[in-house]
């Protein structure tokens, strides 16, 4: 336990303050939360002091499993807490889908008494949900990202590996929960205590909340020729209305002729066909985070007709989208969703 009390006094502004509620979604991402907690733990490890205090939190009280099956105890539900000054939800698998009249309640009531709220992963979702990010920037998990902006397209959503935005504080998940601690610490207590903690997590450096989710692409990809990287760019920045392979060679300064070899020799495939699993990869994220129809996906992926996004999906992936509509609609079924 970190510190747990039945109320915490209340914090304004961009101060997360030095107590924090993790409260746990079903189904959460146990990296996220571990990684938050342990930059936490080891400030006061490094410091010798007891400069943060966090308690978990449930909707009833009870253990909550991680996606990894992983079952964490809750040290209070969320009735038992007065006040909190920053409370982090912490997403993961699902957590799009999950719903909980209770929880919506309770962080829309500690809203208004000025806590700071925060998102790690996919909690963001739920925030958003509730209508608790209008106005403000954030982040989630760069596989949700589509989707989350397709539902939510009045929310600034960034790339970025955290985001404080004044009172909100939201997190890609997985390691960058610990980037964004340090950077409470850093504000706080000074770069120099930031840097040893990030020495302990046995980090290469600290990063800022400027860092972009992912690899670099010629990291991900393994490969350095600047050409093809910058179709691949093209590319991904052209989705919902593909370029043509003329248009696409024009916009490198590369011949047709010179744009296939390069896929041919770097990649083993045509563009057009690298062009298209990619458009089909974006079309199976939206179809299983967002309630979008089958045939407004096949616009949103750059496909004119619904029976040709429907057998190329089934090509690709070995079943057709409404497949995938079918079984997220069951998923969402089961009883890991609350609607109590």
């Amino acid at each position: 336990m970190g510190g747990a009390a039945l109320a915490f006094g209340p914090m304004a502004g961009t101060d997360p303050g030095s107590r924090f509620g993790f409260l746990m979604i079903p189904n959460f991402s146990l990296s996220a939360f571990a990684a938050g907690i342990e930059a936490l733990r080891l400030a006061n490890h490094v410091s010798g002091e007891q400069l943060y205090e966090w308690c978990t939190i449930s909707i009833d009280g009870g253990p909550v499993t991680a996606s990894s099956g992983v079952e964490i105890r809750a040290e209070l539900s969320i009735a038992e807490v007065e006040r909190i000054p920053t409370v982090f939800v912490c997403g993961g698998i699902e957590s799009h889908r999950f719903e909980d009249r209770r929880l919506a309640n309770w962080l829309r009531t500690i809203e208004r008494r000025g806590a700071n709220l925060g998102a790690l992963c996919t909690g963001t979702h739920i925030l958003a949900r509730l209508g608790l990010l209008d106005g403000y920037r954030c982040t989630i998990h760069w596989e949700n990202l589509p989707g989350f902006a397709e539902d939510f397209p009045e929310i600034d959503v960034r790339e970025d590996i955290f985001v404080v935005d004044r009172n909100r504080f939201t997190c890609a998940g997985g390691m960058a929960a610990s980037d964004m601690m340090l950077s409470f610490v850093s504000r706080q207590h000074g770069y120099d205590l930031a840097a040893a903690i990030s020495e302990e997590l046995v980090y290469e450096r600290i990063r800022g909340e400027e860092d972009h989710q992912r690899m670099a692409l010629r990291l991900r990809l393994a490969v350095s020729q600047p050409k093809l990287l910058a179709s691949i760019n093209k590319m991904s920045e052209n989705i919902e209305a593909p370029l043509s392979q003329v248009e696409l060679a024009r916009e490198v300064g590369l011949s047709t002729r010179q744009l296939e070899r390069l896929f041919q020799k770097y990649l083993n495939c045509t563009p057009s066909r690298y062009y298209l699993e990619m458009r089909l990869t974006r079309a199976r994220s939206l179809l299983q985070q967002t309630c979008m129809s089958v045939m407004n996906v096949a616009l949103a992926t750059g496909f004119v007709s619904a029976s040709h996004f429907s057998k190329s999906y089934r090509l690709h992936f070995g079943y057709a989208p409404s497949d995938e509509k079918r079984s997220q609609a069951q998923a969402a079924a089961e009883p890991a969703r609350s609607v109590a």
